[in-house]
């Protein structure tokens, strides 16, 4: 059982939308800019890609988790340490050590991670709208975990071996967590978010370990 009920829930997101207006139309600028950043590769564009992610999710740490959330939820406080965790280390791998390197053209799974970045950023909130959830009393992309973390895996998807698969394993356990909540709470735009995780991260490490096979070889 959870400690807060649907209404409760979405409560949260009429004042966290409120409060922090305009912020959301900032998330979709900088969306925007790590998927154009995809196909037009200037000298740091990679850097800047993983800024990006690492701001959604120290945002949503923050302002989100600890700052609204644990008002209903006193466990968004470890939610808010994992999700400055995860920022911390797209910024670490990313901004600073310039290890993730991000490509639209990798293929398969960056078109597919392109799927996964549409998703969050326009199907997710036509869904919340479509099934009685307009805004504010609905999650929105880039300041909120769940599409952040959809958003995240689809850039993931968009990235060249080799990545370091610690960045995999917060985002894997939100899919779970707020996947499985979404159930409960009755928000189907979170539904994918659940098997979001199932679907990336093997797909990842697949293609990392057939990215060190050869190299092994030799």
């Amino acid at each position: 059982m959870l400690p807060f009920t649907p209404d409760q829930f979405l409560s949260v997101f009429v004042t966290y939308n409120n409060a922090i207006w305009p912020i959301q139309i900032v998330a979709y600028l900088l969306g925007g800019v790590a998927v154009t950043l995809l196909f037009r590769k200037p000298p740091g564009g990679d850097r800047v890609i993983a800024g990006v992610l690492a701001a959604m999710w120290l945002w949503t740490a923050i302002f989100y988790h600890a700052l609204f959330f644990a008002d209903i939820n006193k466990a968004a406080y470890l939610f808010a340490a994992l999700f400055v965790v995860q920022g911390g280390y797209f910024f670490y791998e990313g901004c600073y050590r310039g290890r993730i390197h991000f490509s639209q053209g990798s293929g398969f799974l960056a078109w597919l991670g392109l799927a996964f970045a549409a998703y969050a950023a326009i199907l997710y909130p036509l869904i919340g709208m479509m099934t009685g959830h307009p805004y504010p009393a609905m999650p929105m992309f880039g300041v909120t975990p769940c599409p952040v973390t959809i958003f995240a895996f689809g850039m993931l998807l968009a990235t060249a071996p080799p990545l370091s698969r610690w960045l995999l394993v917060i985002p894997f356990v939100w899919s779970l967590i707020g996947g499985s909540a979404a159930i409960l709470l009755h928000v189907p735009q979170d539904w994918f978010l659940l098997v979001s995780g199932l679907i990336a991260v093997p797909l990842i490490a697949f293609r990392s370990g057939l990215a060190v096979q050869p190299q092994q070889a030799r």
